[in-house]
C-alpha cells in the first residue's frame, strides 16, 4: 500500500492485479470534509461517511439516556400545547393568524402533523390563485418538512414551486424585495440540501452559491454569519472534490472571522481545519500542516478535546505525507495515550491488532442502533486495517455491514457508492469475480448520480469492471467498458496520466482477447508512445 500522501485522496495505486491480466484501479473512496461547526448552513444534509485508507481514531460520543422524573409531565404539557394549537388553527379567521399558528405547530409537533397543517394552510392561502409571499413561505415549509421525512421528490417539488413563485413576485414587484430575500435564501438552502441528499451535488452547489449571494446582499461584509456561509460553501466544493474552487471561500471565511473574532476564536479554528483539508487534497502539505497546527492551538485553548484529537490524527497523516515519519509516530503515540485502548489498534503487532479490532467490533455491534453513521464509518475504517493485514474476508464482511447501514439512508448515496466500489475491488483481488460485478455496477450508478458520468472516480470503477468482464472471458463487454473508462480518464486526468495509460493497456488486452489484433497493436503502440512522453 502506498504511503499516506496517496491515502488522503485516492489515487488508485496499482499494487495488485488478478492473475497477470488487466490492471486494476485502486479502490476509490469518496470522502467529504468533516463538519466544521454546529452552525453549518448545510446542517440538515447529515454527516457523510468518511472512509479513506488512513488510520484515524475510532472515537465515539454515545448518548447516555438517564431517567428523567419530569418526563411524563413534559409529555402532558406537549399534548396540551398540541390541543391548544389545533383549536387556534381551527378558529383562525385571517391567513396571517393561521400561518402564525402553523409555524408554532411546526415547532412542537411531529412532522406528519406539521405537513398536514401546512397543506391545509396552503389551500386557504392560495384560494384566489394570486401569487403571494405567504403562499411561497407555506411551500417552503412544506418542502422543509418533506425533506425531514426523507420524501425528497415531494420536497423538491414544493421548493421548486416556491422558487418560481418568489421569482415572479420579484419580477412583477408584487412584494417588497427585502421581504422576499429571507424566504428565497431559505428556499435555496433547502434546494441544495435536498439535491445533496439525492446525490445531485453539482446541482446543489448552484443553489448553495445563490444562497450565499443573498447573504452577501443582506449582511455586512464583515458579518460572522457571512463568514460561516463562505466556509460552508468551501465544504460543499470539497464534497465534490473541487478543491481549487473551495480554497478562495475558505480563505474568505478565515479573513472575516480572524478580523471580527480574533485569532483564538473557535470559528477561526474551524476555518483553518477546512483549509487544512483543502491544502492536503491539493498536495500542499506544508501549508496544510501549518493550518492544522494553528487550529490545534485554538482547540486546545478552548478544551475541545474531541475535535483536537481529530486534528492531531490529520496532522499525523500530513507528517507522513511530508516524510516526517518520526514526528508522525510521536503524534500517533500521543493520540493512543489519550484514547481508550479498545478504540485504536496497536499497529506494530498483527496478533495484538486483531484482538483490539475484535474488541472494537464487539463494542460497535451494541451501538449500531444509537449512532448508525458513526458505526458505519468505524466498520469501514476497521476494514482498512484488516485489508492492510491481508485479512480480505474480514475486511469484505465489515464493508458489507457498512453497506447494510448506508442502503437504508438515501442521503448517504455517495458514501454507499464508495464503499460498494471498495467491496467489489477486494472481491476481485480474492478472485471472486462474479460476486464483485454487482458491487462495481452499483458503485458506478451511485457515483454517476453523485459526481456525474465524467468524473475520474467513475472512470476508475469502470476500469475495474472491465477487468472483471475480461476475467470472465467476456472480452467484448470488457472492450466496451474499458473504452468508456479510457474516455473519462483521458478527459479528467489527461492521456499521459499513469492511470489513463494503464486503461489504454487494458483496452489493448481486451482487443487481443477478441482476436482483433490490429486494434490491439494500435492501442499498445499508444501505450508505448504515452510512456515515452510520460
Amino acid at each position: 500500500m502506498k504511503k499516506a500522501s496517496n491515502l488522503l485522496l485516492s489515487k488508485f495505486n496499482r499494487q495488485r492485479s488478478i492473475k497477470a491480466a488487466p490492471l486494476l484501479s485502486r479502490a476509490y473512496i469518496f470522502e467529504n470534509s468533516p463538519s466544521s461547526s454546529s452552525s453549518s448552513q448545510f446542517h440538515s444534509t447529515g454527516r457523510h461517511l468518511q472512509c479513506c485508507a488512513k488510520t484515524r481514531g475510532l472515537i465515539f460520543k454515545l448518548h447516555q439516556f438517564q431517567t428523567n422524573p419530569s418526563r411524563n409531565l413534559n409529555t402532558l404539557r406537549k399534548l396540551r400545547e398540541k390541543s391548544d394549537l389545533e383549536e387556534a388553527f381551527e378558529s383562525g379567521k385571517t391567513s396571517g393568524e393561521m400561518f402564525r399558528v402553523f409555524k408554532d405547530m411546526e415547532a412542537c409537533e411531529d412532522p406528519e402533523k406539521a405537513l398536514s397543517f401546512a397543506d391545509r394552510a396552503l389551500k386557504v392561502l392560495d384560494q384566489d390563485g394570486k401569487p403571494s409571499l405567504l403562499v411561497a413561505v407555506a411551500l417552503q415549509l412544506m418542502g422543509s418538512v418533506s425533506y425531514g421525512l426523507k420524501r425528497f421528490n415531494d420536497s423538491l417539488g414544493y421548493l421548486n414551486k416556491a422558487n418560481r413563485l418568489l421569482g415572479r413576485l420579484e419580477e412583477e414587484g408584487i412584494a417588497n424585495v427585502e421581504n422576499i430575500r429571507p424566504v428565497l435564501h431559505a428556499v435555496q438552502l433547502e434546494l441544495g440540501n435536498v439535491k445533496t441528499a439525492m446525490g445531485r451535488r453539482e446541482e446543489a452547489l448552484l443553489n448553495f452559491k445563490k444562497a450565499l449571494e443573498i447573504k452577501e446582499m443582506t449582511l455586512g461584509k464583515d458579518s460572522k454569519e457571512l463568514g460561516v456561509g463562505y466556509r460552508d460553501l468551501a465544504e460543499a466544493y470539497v464534497s465534490v472534490l473541487n478543491f481549487k474552487e473551495a480554497l478562495p471561500f475558505g480563505l474568505k471565511a478565515l479573513e472575516i472571522h480572524r478580523k471580527g473574532l480574533g485569532h483564538n476564536s473557535v470559528e477561526v479554528a474551524h476555518d483553518r481545519r477546512i483549509l487544512g483539508v483543502i491544502f492536503t487534497r491539493m498536495e500542499e502539505h506544508e501549508k496544510a500542516l501549518e493550518q492544522n497546527q494553528l487550529s490545534q492551538r485554538v482547540l486546545k485553548n478552548w478544551g475541545l478535546s474531541s475535535e483536537l484529537l481529530r486534528a492531531e490524527i490529520d496532522a499525523a497523516n500530513m507528517q507522513i505525507a511530508l516524510g516526517k515519519y518520526d514526528e508522525a509516530i510521536n503524534t500517533l503515540k500521543s493520540i493512543v495515550q489519550q484514547t481508550e485502548k479498545d478504540t485504536l489498534c496497536h499497529w506494530e503487532k498483527f496478533a495484538d491488532s486483531k484482538r483490539c479490532l475484535e474488541i472494537a467490533c464487539g463494542n460497535l455491534d451494541k451501538k449500531e442502533t444509537v449512532s448508525p453513521i458513526e458505526v458505519a464509518e468505524a466498520y469501514c475504517e476497521i476494514s482498512m486495517l484488516y485489508e492492510n493485514m491481508n485479512e480480505f474476508e474480514t475486511a469484505i464482511s465489515l464493508l458489507k455491514r457498512t453497506l447494510a447501514i448506508l442502503e437504508k439512508r438515501p442521503q448517504e448515496q455517495q458514501s454507499e457508492g464508495g464503499v460498494s466500489a471498495r467491496t467489489g475491488w477486494l472481491l476481485l483481488l480474492k478472485g471472486e469475480v462474479p460476486q464483485a460485478i454487482p458491487y462495481l455496477e452499483n458503485a458506478v450508478e451511485k457515483l454517476k448520480d453523485s459526481f456525474g458520468s465524467r468524473h475520474f472516480g467513475v472512470g476508475y470503477i469502470y476500469n475495474n469492471l472491465g477487468a472483471a468482464y475480461l476475467e470472465l472471458d467476456r472480452p467484448q463487454s470488457a472492450t466496451q467498458i474499458f473504452a468508456v473508462a479510457k474516455d473519462i480518464l483521458d478527459v479528467s486526468l489527461g492521456p499521459h496520466h499513469a492511470d489513463s495509460i494503464e486503461t489504454c493497456q487494458n483496452l489493448s488486452k481486451a482487443y487481443s482477447a477478441m482476436g482483433s489484433y490490429t486494434l490491439a497493436i494500435e492501442f499498445q503502440q499508444r501505450v508505448i508512445d504515452a510512456w515515452e512522453g510520460h
